[in-house]
């Protein structure tokens, strides 16, 4: 089975570099992995002590950054590499700064991964969630390295627990180590013989956490959200934060908008800022309407609608919502992260699509959280929020608890490694 493995490896490599010169995602994937293995040798010495994470993307990198910033500060000797394998996650975390080294996690062939952990030499490895290359593994199980799984979920229609699963179950032996978020991914895992395992919740929540002791404030936000006088006089405006949004989102929440009474204000930051996708939102919007990349000598507090077309700022913004609507509850895999506007303690709005989340289906169980499926109720939903500063309060504060409940999970991750 590995042998077929690595035949259609070789097989996909060469059909993604045709591709690249169709798609220029496609091509950030091929082309940042060219200079891996020169950056890796130029930035890595023979003596160097390393740690090696790897994400496979944004999101992963984020779940993973507490243990990371944790790991820094107890083995400061080392050097910490981080991987992505997606552009998405890399082009927009190149340059931490907790890493020593950020790159492209080259291919999962056998040479790479041999090529790979001879430049790398790493004394501990963290995979995040998941993402489980058999070469790299395997290699990782020849050299004894300690290798960890974090934040990992597992489910049972997974290939792992499937009479077919033999190829995949191996890729774990690898692991010393799985910290899982929840008590049926350790029941799947003790199913199939695995024993080393511990519940340890999920790192995000330490992530999320982490937010409130920053620095959050946007002075373009503060003016955007100031009074400013309206028909129904000077008021201070209901702001709706609406992050990562879709156009399938934006289909129906504009409708809700191009209606909104004056006292509510919008900002809006897609989860997509190309050019003409931003001109086609702001195009189909009948409110007073700013674009970020146009603010300056602006009086922001004149505009009702605020479209962030640039990237980086949305978890700072949430700090200034009084509700938020997270986009990609009408897509799959489906809603984008909740956890951020609830560590601030703001109820949320989201598509109907979010059963793969496990806070996003807790927090709709709470009632902290609301999934709407109809322009119709994300019109009653929104009007609730909006006019009933008490539920917006209520709600908020379920979503904040939720949080505060859910912290330590790195804690228990560092416990184990530093016994």
């Amino acid at each position: 089975m590995l042998f077929l493995y690595n035949v259609l490896l070789i097989l996909a490599s060469q059909i993604v570099k045709v591709l690249a010169f169709f798609s220029p995602k496609i091509k950030l994937f091929v082309d940042g992995r060219k200079d891996v293995f020169k950056t890796l040798a130029r930035k890595i010495n023979l003596e160097d002590k390393t740690i090696w994470f790897h994400a496979a993307s944004l999101g992963e990198f984020e779940q993973g950054l507490p243990v990371m910033e944790k790991i820094k500060q107890n083995f400061p000797n080392h050097k910490i590499i981080v991987t992505f394998f997606s552009p998405s996650g890399y082009e927009v975390r190149k340059n931490n700064t907790v890493a020593d080294v950020t790159v492209y996690l080259p291919l999962d062939t056998k040479s790479n991964a041999k090529y790979f952990l001879k430049l790398v030499h790493p004394e501990l490895v963290f995979f995040i969630k998941y993402e489980y290359w058999p070469n790299y593994l395997n290699e990782l199980k020849k050299l004894e390295i300690k290798t960890y799984l974090i934040s990992g979920i597992f489910r049972e229609n997974q290939a792992f627990f499937k009479w077919y699963g033999g190829f995949y179950r191996n890729a774990l032996k690898t692991f010393d180590y799985f910290f899982v978020q929840n008590d049926s991914s350790k029941i799947a895992l003790q199913s199939i013989g695995y024993h080393n395992v511990k519940v340890s919740g999920d790192t995000r929540f330490d992530r999320v956490i982490s937010i409130l002791e920053r620095e959050n404030s946007l002075d373009f936000i503060e003016s955007f959200s100031k009074s400013s006088s309206t028909a129904l006089g000077v008021t201070k405006p209901t702001i709706v934060v609406i992050g990562s949004s879709w156009p399938k989102d934006e289909e129906i929440l504009i409708q809700y908008i191009n209606n909104a009474l004056e006292n509510v204000k919008f900002i809006i930051a897609p989860h997509n800022i190309k050019a003409e996708q931003i001109q086609e939102l702001r195009n189909s919007i009948t409110k007073k309407t700013i674009l970020f990349s146009e603010k300056e000598s602006q009086n922001l507090k004149d505009f009702q609608v605020f479209i962030i077309d640039t990237i980086g700022i949305l978890t700072k913004i949430y700090s200034y919502a009084d509700i938020a609507y997270v986009g990609g509850g009408f897509g799959n895999p489906g809603v984008h992260n909740i956890l951020e506007p609830a560590t601030f303690g703001i109820p949320i709005v989201v598509g109907p699509n979010y059963s793969h989340f496990a806070e996003a289906t807790a927090l709709v169980n709470l009632e902290g959280c609301t999934s709407i499926n109809t322009q119709a109720e994300l019109n009653d939903t929104l009007n609730n929020l909006i006019s009933n500063e008490d539920i917006r309060h209520e709600k908020g504060h379920v979503c904040e608890t939720f949080v505060q409940m859910n912290i330590g999970a790195t804690d228990v991750v560092l416990r184990h490694i530093l016994a």
